[in-house]
């Protein structure tokens, strides 16, 4: 029988369930391109309002991530039992903590093969990070993903050809046609590139507050339990953090700032910011002890912590960067690599405690100069964003910055600025602070 897309779209519209066949099918024109950019973005509508059944999500996630080919790492030589691990993040503003993440775990045994995308909506991507540092090849081939994975212990991509390419379509229609924040869709997307990794441990950063997807902790739960639930009956354990994300995480929001804020946390932990390196070692923490590279979650945290002092992160950082195109001497000489917007300001708020921000506004500043997309097939410009940002808690007086602005022109850095100081909001007694990680929920 033949298939028509339009009729199991008319199926979910009219809040109907659609059979693991038919999206099966979907999936397979979503990858031949059978499928049209306006009947994707018709279901995800369709799904954004009336949701999945858990069998319609397992379908669907399965459905994206058999798309393309799923690593088997007997095949290069490790053992099924390696303690191959992987961190996703659901989105934030000013989230770069997969990039000392990845090398951190790598130090202390953990082989991570982490697979990325580009922003979405008002966040950063991973991705997009990397892609200022010249040079850097973030599509290699599958063996050559596997070889680093294997000599260096980490190694970051994207979504090549042969991984999950299915999902890799649907990641792009989503972000511009206003559908990211439904749950199948979101579970079904990030699941499907981690299984095609062959991982045998999943860390799942669920975020929640103004920056995040979901706005609320209980809409925030639903999606970690969604996932957990999923992923543990795919044969992948799972745990999920739930974390704050009502403030830019670290000191900066963009690209290549973001990667500098990461150079300067493995270079020098002791000075690093508190929220960042918090959620960094807790995330550390249950991956390694998830994936049995460390015996438990405390003795994973002290490794960590030694993996950063040592400078063995740092090294390993370095050395996944040049393997995968990018300058040898990129730790040395950063600042001659990492090109920034001409036009630099800095921004005062007035006088007070930085008591709230709406994040998800200064990760629309972000895009607004550039550093983001309002298309899947536009370019981000890497040098722009927002660094020295004020943190929650930061007493402020009235002629002291509370960032930086750096944009490639006048009107566009005037344009951040009032975006920027709508977004903070100032008080005259300290707030109340609240740890990163709210709740863990374990499969």
């Amino acid at each position: 029988m033949t298939f028509l897309p339009q009729e199991m779209i008319r199926t979910k519209r009219d809040g109907g369930t659609v059979s693991s066949a038919d999206i099966q099918a979907f999936v397979r024109g979503i990858t031949d391109m059978s499928v049209t950019d306006g009947q994707v973005a018709a279901f995800a509508m369709a799904v954004f309002f009336n949701g999945m059944s858990p069998e319609e999500g397992a379908a669907l996630t399965l459905a994206m991530r058999d798309s393309g080919d799923v690593i088997d790492w007997s095949k290069y030589g490790l053992d099924k039992e390696a303690p191959i691990v992987d961190k996703h993040s659901t989105g934030g503003v000013g989230d770069k903590v997969s990039l000392m993440l990845a090398p951190i775990v790598a130090a202390c045994g953990g082989l991570v093969p982490m697979i990325s995308g580009r922003g979405l909506g008002h966040t950063g991507g991973t991705l997009d990070k990397f892609e200022a540092i010249p040079g850097y090849d973030p599509y290699p081939s599958i063996d050559r993903f596997a070889e680093i994975v294997k000599t260096v212990g980490c190694s970051i991509i994207g979504q090549t050809g042969d991984l999950a390419p299915a999902d890799r379509r649907f990641y792009g229609i989503r972000d511009v046609t206003a559908t990211v924040e439904s749950v199948p869709l979101i579970t079904a997307s990030i699941l499907s590139k981690k299984l095609a990794a062959g991982l045998n441990a999943l860390v799942m950063d669920v975020k929640f507050g103004t920056g995040a997807f979901m706005d609320s902790a209980d809409k925030a739960r639903v999606l970690a339990e969604n996932i957990v639930r999923v992923a543990t009956a795919a044969g992948v354990p799972t745990t999920a953090l739930m974390t704050d994300m009502n403030q830019v995480l670290g000191r900066t929001a963009g690209n290549a700032v973001e990667v500098m804020e990461t150079l300067a946390f493995l270079k020098d932990p002791a000075g690093a910011d508190k929220r960042l390196m918090d959620i960094t070692l807790d995330l550390a923490a249950h991956m390694l002890s998830l994936s049995g590279a460390q015996a438990d979650a405390s003795a994973a945290r002290k490794a960590a912590e030694e993996a950063l002092a040592s400078g063995k992160a740092t090294e390993i950082f370095g050395r996944m960067v040049s393997a995968q195109g990018g300058p040898a001497d990129f730790l040395e000489k950063a600042d001659s690599y990492l090109t920034l917007a001409p036009v630099v300001k800095p921004v005062t708020l007035g006088e007070g405690y930085v008591s709230a921000m709406d994040a998800r506004a200064i990760g629309m500043a972000v895009v607004a100069l550039g550093g983001g997309r309002t298309d899947p097939s536009q370019k981000v410009d890497h040098s722009v964003g927002f660094t020295e940002f004020c943190q929650v808690g930061d007493k402020l007086t009235a002629d002291q910055p509370a960032l930086m602005v750096y944009a490639q022109d006048e009107a566009a850095a005037d344009a951040a600025i009032e975006r920027v100081r709508a977004a903070v909001t100032l008080s005259d007694t300290a707030p109340a602070l609240k740890p990163i990680t709210a709740e863990i929920i374990e499969g």
